[in-house]
């Protein structure tokens, strides 16, 4: 049987940037799959996800994974971008979140932002089973989310969120999230992307407004702040094999 920890490290390893390292480890990865205490359709979806990571040259999985994740907000894998935008809020929201890494000694030693998806599926990885489902249902709703939008695009990375929710306990309104998303106008074509470039501002002299640097520096913001997972009204992180223990 697999445990939550092993999902959850899955999890993080299939949507980290695509490595040699996984297709190297892809017949151990499909047994952990098959293993898994999940319904048949997502075991069924993390398997091909999983082919496809393994087929084809790694430059062209890498191509796609940067069109899908790497064009536009919509898909982003950095959670607060979801949450907080580009507002003030977000460099706190850092700030908090890097204190809990660094308070059950998870060091971040890769060019990633504390709010990383894979990231933070690490840490979760390293709490007990409840704290970890807890810390799913936090986010919930930005999971279901992203489920809803890579259903859209037809993209097998849509079975790693479903997973997500499932280990989280939490049951999101994806019907009414699939009605939502018929209302969305897409991000990720040339001109809103250049239409997002003209529009955003840059400043180069308000530090107060930029996220802190993922350099596993302790911040001195407490951890008892809770996180601002809900918007308000209207680290080269040596990812560990799935396949073994926490």
């Amino acid at each position: 049987m697999t445990d939550h920890s092993q999902l959850l490290k899955l999890a993080a390893l299939l949507l980290d940037y695509p490595r040699a390292e996984v297709r190297e480890e892809s017949l151990a990865l499909h047994g952990l799959i098959r293993m898994a205490t999940l319904p048949e359709a997502l075991r069924d979806g993390l398997a091909e996800l999983l082919n496809e990571l393994c087929q084809g040259d790694l430059m062209d999985v890498e191509a796609r994974y940067d069109g899908l994740f790497e064009r536009g907000r919509a898909v982003s894998l950095l959670l607060f971008e979801h949450v907080h935008g580009e507002s003030r809020d977000r460099g706190q929201a850092m700030v908090d979140l890097l204190d809990r890494y660094n308070q059950i000694g998870l060091e971040i030693d890769v060019a990633e932002l504390p709010d990383y998806l894979p990231l933070y599926l690490e840490y979760l990885s390293l709490l007990a089973p409840e704290d970890a489902r807890s810390g799913l249902a936090e986010v919930a709703h930005i999971l279901a989310l992203l489920a809803v939008r890579l259903e859209e695009r037809g993209s097998a990375y849509a079975a790693v969120f479903q997973t997500l929710i499932e280990l989280s306990g939490e049951r999101p309104d994806l019907s009414a999230l699939r009605r939502d998303r018929q209302q969305e106008q897409r991000d990720d074509s040339l001109e809103a992307i250049d239409k997002a470039w003209e529009e955003t501002p840059v400043s180069f002299t308000d530090p107060a407004g930029g996220c802190p640097s993922a350099s596993g520096r302790r911040p001195s913001q407490s951890a008892e702040q809770p996180l601002q997972w809900v918007a308000q009204p209207v680290p080269q992180v040596q990812y560990r094999n799935a396949t073994q223990g926490a």
